[in-house]
């Protein structure tokens, strides 16, 4: 049975505001959110899905930079934590929460990262180039943060004044 797919949240709704909560139990409920996660950010299509874009306040996120070509490159990691960076390259980002927008965010270029596998094995690994990127990108959800409020406050009004635009004429 295929997972199902999710409804994303968009820019302004609260869950992406919020600080999302660990994950406490490994559980079915927490391997079917995974399932459902990835699925929907291949159909997206996308390369990095954080629980709170689906409306679920967990720090769980789904990468996959092969948009589900490849099986193997799906990473799901629970309770991700940033021990150390290093480095910084700003590059142009995208959201499944903002769509139409690709803004410039600056981001560590290297980070090393632990967190638990979906089989409950803990990870420790080192991350560069894209994979960090979108690692860092992902976590920045589980902490209410978009690449919005990546910022200066002046461009963060004005994608606020045009969303806000679009969401009053039903195009948000």
């Amino acid at each position: 049975m295929e997972p199902e797919t999710l409804k994303i949240c968009k820019y302004g709704d609260d869950v992406l505001k919020e600080k999302a909560a660990e994950v406490r139990e490994m559980g079915q409920r927490i391997v079917d959110l995974a399932a459902a996660m990835a699925q929907t950010m291949h159909q997206a299509p996308g390369i990095g899905l954080a629980a709170p874009q689906v409306g679920e306040s967990l720090r769980l996120i789904t990468v996959d930079l092969s948009v589900g070509e490849n099986a193997g490159e799906l990473l799901v990691v629970i309770n991700p934590l940033i021990l150390e960076t290093e480095g910084h390259e700003t590059s142009e980002e995208g959201c499944l929460s903002v769509p139409g927008y690709s803004l410039p965010v600056k981001r560590s270029a290297r980070i090393l990262l632990q967190g638990i596998l979906l089989d409950g094995r803990e990870l420790r690994a080192e991350f560069d180039g894209l994979l960090a990127r979108v690692l860092q990108h992902e976590i920045d959800h589980l902490d209410g943060m978009l690449i919005v409020d990546r910022q200066s406050s002046l461009k963060r009004s004005l994608i606020r004044k045009e969303i806000n635009q679009k969401r009053k004429s039903g195009e948000w």
